[in-house]
């Protein structure tokens, strides 16, 4: 059973930092891929960050060079280092990871969520 656990939001300033964490229940590199989604009141879930096994980082235009997507492979844990937040960053941080079956599927796990308010 594959258990993702984020934590680390919170209540923050604009302009102040904050530290997400995502730990998983099996070997990290069991994913094919891992990232970060979020769904501010009533809008859609997007996508902030994704990290493939291999390949390269990619973020959503809005947190390019705020934010940055990080692993601790010996933890077993994923990371979402926000920077400079803004109000509008202000949302439930969600964490995914997609790994493949035994079918070649990929199949998605998704955490439950942790709340990240940015005051102005």
């Amino acid at each position: 059973q594959v258990q993702l656990v984020e934590s680390g939001g919170g209540l923050v300033q604009a302009g102040e930092s904050l530290r997400l964490s995502c730990s998983t229940s099996i070997n990290i590199f069991s994913f094919n891929r891992m990232g970060w989604y979020r769904q501010a009141p009533g809008k859609e879930r997007e996508l902030v960050a994704v990290m493939p096994r291999i390949g390269s980082r990619i973020y959503a235009d809005s947190v390019k060079g705020r934010f940055t997507i990080l692993r601790d492979n010996a933890k077993n844990t994923m990371y979402l280092q926000m920077n400079s937040l803004k109000p509008e960053d202000t949302a439930v941080y969600y964490c995914n990871a997609g790994r493949e079956d035994a079918a070649g599927l990929l199949i998605e796990h998704w955490g439950k969520g942790t709340l990240v308010t940015v005051s102005s």
